[in-house]
């Protein structure tokens, strides 16, 4: 307990100089109606309409297109839009956060990529659903690990399920409990477990939580003053303005704001703006974070490998050629109560944030038309 405590005080120490730091600074400036943005608006309002969410933020960055554009409501029962520069739960953009403090460890070369996991966290890896010295670090961070994800063996069909939080390393046990889905390196396969792993080994590497190595090498560098690793479980409500999340459950719409289903880990976490995540994507494939030879390795993809994902996995990225053939990278996220949708150039960036997960078979049928709003925020001009 006295070293949780430690850890928070740390964290939040931090949490205030950023404050500080950047109080001063001014909010994203929303862009005047013009046509790009007005085609951006219609599509926004369409997809809103289609996928069957109560509202939706995009926030576009770089390249002469600067907008914040809201559609439907952030509140069900004031009927407010969202606020402006609105926190959401990111979700799985955490991993991306993670994985690059990952390989800024390889670039101190406190860290091997092609080490195997074993190496640094030893007796961890073990049972039917991996073997830590067959996979490397290099497997956890693209998903070619063979571990299963721990995620369909949790029941979160309920408020109480949300709330009934378990620690990283109850949800290894149970990934690896389960028979392994292939040998490492031989295809992949998508698994929340993976990274928890990756966060556990950052914190072994550096004897510091990954919240508070994210906060240190990424978010206080950039700048990225609305973007945070919250205090679980001593904090569960967004800090600044923020749209209402919801759930159905079972035919029920739940307002599910205050319940943090992240529970402080490294698969996801965090929470952040629109305009942070722009920042923070724009900032990484630039070069601002990782040296060449570490950025180069995280944009080595290879094949999802899930026909139900058409993007290559990099190493906590994403890749795809868009609609008007640009190389995108991204990851996005998705929860109980917020998804949220990137792409990114080094000149451009979108984020598309949503107060509701859509059932499975919605989000399935529709991640093309979220993937073209993004597009069109890319390719306008």
């Amino acid at each position: 307990m006295e070293n949780l405590v430690r850890q928070l005080l740390m964290t939040a120490i931090l949490v205030v100089t950023v404050a500080v730091s950047l109080i001063s600074e001014p909010p994203i400036s929303i862009a005047e109606p013009d046509a790009p943005t007005s085609r951006l608006q219609a599509d926004l309002d369409q997809l809103v309409q289609i996928v069957g969410v109560p509202g939706a933020q995009l926030v576009v960055t770089g390249d002469g297109l600067n907008a914040q554009l809201d559609s439907g409501v952030g509140d069900l029962v004031t009927g407010a839009a969202f606020p402006d520069d609105a926190q959401v739960r990111i979700a799985s953009n955490t991993k991306t956060f993670v994985a690059t403090v990952v390989l800024q460890l390889v670039a101190e070369q406190r860290v091997n990529l092609d080490a195997p996991v074993e190496q640094y966290l030893p007796g961890i890896v073990t049972g039917p659903g991996g073997d830590g010295n067959a996979i490397t670090v290099r497997n956890l961070l693209q998903h070619s690990s063979g571990i299963p994800d721990y995620l369909p063996y949790l029941n979160l069909a309920s408020v109480a399920g949300l709330q009934t939080p378990r620690s990283a390393a109850e949800l290894i046990r149970l990934g690896l409990d389960q028979p392994s889905e292939f040998a490492p390196g031989t295809s992949t396969g998508y698994s929340n477990t993976d990274f928890l792993l990756a966060g556990e080994l950052i914190q072994r590497v550096t004897g510091q939580p990954v919240g508070l190595e994210v906060t240190r090498r990424i978010i206080l560098p950039l700048g990225l003053r609305d973007t945070y690793w919250p205090l679980f479980p001593l904090e569960h409500v967004i800090r600044l303005p923020h749209p209402r999340g919801y759930h159905d459950f079972d035919g029920t719409l739940v307002d599910i704001t205050d319940i943090d289903p992240g529970w402080g880990l490294s698969d996801g976490a965090m929470v952040s703006t629109g305009a942070d995540l722009d920042r923070f994507f724009m900032a990484l494939l630039s070069g601002e974070l990782l040296p060449p030879a570490q950025l180069a390795d995280m944009q080595r993809t290879v094949p999802s490998g899930d026909p139900l994902r058409g993007n290559d996995f990099g190493l906590g990225l994403f890749h795809r050629i868009n609609a008007c053939g640009l190389e995108v990278w991204s990851h996005g996220g998705a929860m109980n109560g917020f998804v949220v949708i990137n792409a990114a150039t080094p000149g451009r960036a979108v984020t598309i944030s949503m107060n509701q997960l859509p059932d499975p078979i919605t989000t399935i049928m529709h991640q093309g038309d979220m993937n073209a709003v993004a597009d069109a925020a890319l390719c306008a001009s």
